[in-house]
């Protein structure tokens, strides 16, 4: 097969998981770490930026824990405690490596949800880069919590490189790319070069992860392609293990799967309502005003729902669902889900006198509401 070369970029996000990072499950090591070193350093010194996501808090405490047993099921405490003492010393092994500083980013799900926290951590990246510093990003799991999880460091790279503006995304995995089967059981599996369209075959294709000190897998690699492919930012999976995957790429050839960018990228706003908002709630509506969101780019009026779902607050994200019940617009609610219950179907100028107060007339604004595909 002909080489596939990179697209031309200046600024890339270079996601590291644990089983690169702790490829033994026991602790952390440079046994692959050297390579992905050099070619950042290597990058750097050409003018490029690079800001790294490397998983591996959790691995490196667990490597201090003097009665190990094989045990790699933690609880919550566990984890968050083992990664307390882990993070320093994940930074002490990455600086180690590299000829200029680095910085330590710690993010939780509220930083990329809360839209003044976003432009913030933007601001922190861009001074750093500016300042000739490497910025390492992790999700801060010392005091994360399940609903406040990103989850997994593949979707995290993503909104990284969504907050960054990033040209790139590298995801390092410990196979060559997406694969159109699990080569570790099909070895007739092939590489799949390119991916234009992420749809549902594509995740069909996806498996799980193998690593107990890991959360991701294929699965949340092409989540993450999905997000930052959406807004415009080429994703590539590369395997991590092979030195040959960074001498590839200094030379500007794919070494493993690429997927592009959509030609029409999401608008900033809406990508993050879409991507970096958790669905918290739904509301059903009547046919008018399925027709009046979808047709004439309306707002949603309290006098088009039927029924309310789930219990969310005023700010959170909730979908706007059909009498048929397909989900087709989502976005953000100008009142919580107590109010809109005593509100749904009424007309805008009867909210005042229902609720004591009045918010807006609209349950979800146009400028905050997006179609989905």
């Amino acid at each position: 097969m002909d080489k596939i070369f990179l697209p031309e970029w200046k600024r890339a996000v270079i996601k590291v998981g644990s089983s690169i990072v702790a490829p033994f499950g026991t602790g952390c090591s440079t046994n692959y770490l050297l390579s992905i070193a050099q070619f950042i350093i290597e990058s750097v010194h050409k003018g490029k930026e690079i800001v790294l996501v490397s998983s591996g808090a959790v691995a490196a405490g667990y490597s201090t824990r003097q009665n190990k047993n094989g045990n790699t099921s933690f609880s919550i405490p566990e984890k968050q405690a083992l990664a307390s003492i882990g993070q320093p010393l994940l930074m002490e092994i990455w600086s180690r490596l590299f000829d200029f500083r680095c910085a330590q980013i710690l993010i939780t799900y509220d930083a990329i949800k809360n839209r003044n926290r976003f432009i913030n951590a933007r601001n922190t990246i861009n001074e750093l880069l500016k300042l000739n510093v490497l910025p390492i990003v992790n999700e801060n799991d010392t005091v994360s919590v399940d609903e406040l999880k990103v989850g997994d460091n593949d979707n995290l790279a993503a909104h990284v490189a969504v907050i960054s503006e990033a040209d790139l995304l590298i995801i390092c995995s410990d196979i060559d790319g997406l694969f159109s089967d699990n080569p570790n059981k099909n070895k007739k599996a092939t590489l799949i070069k390119e991916v234009v369209k992420i749809d549902k075959s594509i995740y069909e294709i996806a498996g799980g992860s193998s690593n107990p000190l890991a959360r991701g897998g294929m699965y949340t690699k092409i989540q993450a392609a999905e997000k930052a492919t959406a807004r415009g930012i080429s994703t590539i999976i590369v395997n991590g293990k092979k030195k040959e995957s960074f001498d590839e790429m200094l030379k500007g050839v794919l070494p493993g799967t690429i997927f592009k960018p959509k030609n029409n990228p999401v608008a900033a706003k809406k990508h993050w309502i879409t991507h970096a908002l958790k669905t918290c709630g739904t509301v059903t509506v009547d046919e008018g005003a399925e027709k009046a969101i979808l047709k004439k780019g309306a707002s949603l009026l309290p006098s088009g729902i039927i029924s309310v779902e789930g219990n969310f607050s005023h700010g959170d994200a909730i979908e706007i669902i059909n009498k048929e019940n397909k989900s087709f617009a989502k976005g953000i609610a100008q009142y919580d889900s107590s109010d809109m219950l005593k509100i749904k179907g009424l007309k805008s100028k009867d909210i005042q006198t229902v609720l004591g107060f009045f918010q807006s007339e609209e349950i979800i604004h146009r400028n905050d509401l997006i179609i989905l595909e």
